[in-house]
């Protein structure tokens, strides 16, 4: 049976909006992750077959298939073609899935998967919203389909609201929520303090380190925030950070290993995608984990480490729930709420972090899974070798 090993994965500091990276064309984000992965990984970047790149919003600096053109702006082969791909918040963990597909199908030997995003650049939704009011196209991408409208009606398609029915539909309250998210602060900050990330980032011009933790944040500020929607209990404080970053990870098959001498860090032990209500639309990863262990013959407790995108709190903690898995392995160096969502380059940055983590700790086993726009989840389990 074919397999597909991970090879080598690296990310940028992960910078706040406005922040140290917000000025980086996201072209140059993706070009210096790039860059270090081939550097750190001793290819010759000739040999790569492919860069497949997450990335949302694109238009502008991010059009163009961003792929393709960070890849060029890192200087590496012309030969080497590239696709950009998007799966909304999911669009990099999507990426290495079509990478490891493609050695795992036996086309293809040595694969880039990756993605890159500057929301301080290009707001969230911007493609969808401000970019097509110039054209006349005001509905967004589904109150002007008379399918969608049928099956669907009018209501409200947004994270927000998806968010606020996880937590009433789970009895999530906002304190539930405010101390998840302060425990999210706290393990990033300790990560960060420890060294944790040191192997996995590359500094990127001043940004060193990841900006968005919180070191003054308290409960009591948290509670002073007036939430999201009127009568709601979503605040800024348990949602994830608009952010700026990049990340890449080299994909090989057995040949590949063989033939350039590399080194499998972790194998691709299983991937899959399922989807459910998209007007819900964040609650995907708890039918998707069932999914994925029941297809690759596992249980939660054979999983040693999670990383599970912290879009909302209430999404880690209904897929607690509704688990039963243990909140010591799941985010054990925080997640998105503390560190950032650069939405297109979340995957890969997840899988880079849950890689080196599972090396420092002596973990086996790895899964990661993040809830998607449309109401869809990727989960991707891995095994570690080194």
């Amino acid at each position: 049976m074919a397999e597909a090993y991970i090879v080598e994965a690296v990310r940028t500091p992960v910078g706040r909006r406005g922040g140290g990276l917000a000025g980086v064309h996201p072209a140059d984000l993706g070009a210096h992750v790039l860059k270090a992965l081939v550097e750190r990984s001793g290819i010759d970047p000739a040999a790569v077959e492919d860069v497949v790149f997450g990335c949302l919003d694109t238009v502008g600096p991010q059009a163009g298939d961003i792929a393709r053109t960070s890849w060029l702006a890192a200087g590496l082969p012309e030969e080497v073609p590239g696709v950009t791909v998007d799966r909304q918040c999911g669009s990099s963990q999507q990426a290495l899935h079509f990478a490891a597909q493609g050695v795992l199908s036996g086309t293809q030997d040595l694969v880039v998967a990756g993605g890159t995003q500057n929301m301080s650049m290009i707001p969230i939704a911007f493609a969808s919203r401000q970019a097509a009011e110039p054209l006349g196209l005001t509905d967004g991408p589904f109150l002007g389909s008379e399918g969608w409208r049928a099956r669907y009606g009018d209501a409200p398609v947004n994270q927000f609201h998806g968010a606020q029915l996880i937590a009433e539909k789970w009895a999530i309250t906002r304190r539930d929520m405010e101390e998840f998210a302060l425990r999210s602060h706290q393990r990033a900050i300790r990560a960060i303090d420890e060294g944790r990330f040191a192997r996995e980032t590359v500094a990127c011009g001043d940004v060193t380190t990841d900006e968005g933790p919180r070191r003054d944040t308290t409960l009591a500020k948290m509670a002073g925030l007036k939430p999201v929607m009127e009568g709601g209990t979503i605040t800024a404080a348990c949602s994830s950070q608009v952010s700026d970053g990049a990340a890449a990870l080299l994909i090989a098959s057995e040949r590949a290993v063989a033939e350039h001498g590399l080194t499998p860090r972790a194998r691709i032990h299983h991937l899959s995608v399922r989807g459910e209500d998209p007007i819900r639309m964040l609650s995907a990863p708890i039918p998707a984990t069932a999914y994925a262990l029941k297809k690759a013959g596992m249980t939660i407790d054979d999983i040693d480490l999670v990383e599970i995108n912290e879009a909302f709190a209430p999404v880690a903690l209904a897929w607690l729930k509704e688990t039963g898995a243990d909140p010591a392995r799941v985010n054990v160096n925080g997640g998105a709420i503390a560190l950032g969502h650069p939405l297109g380059a979340t995957g890969a940055k997840l899988m880079t972090t849950l890689l080196h983590e599972l090396e420092r700790t002596g973990g086996r086993y790895g899964l990661q899974t993040m809830c998607e726009g449309g109401g869809q989840a990727n989960v991707t389990i891995v095994e570690r070798l080194c």
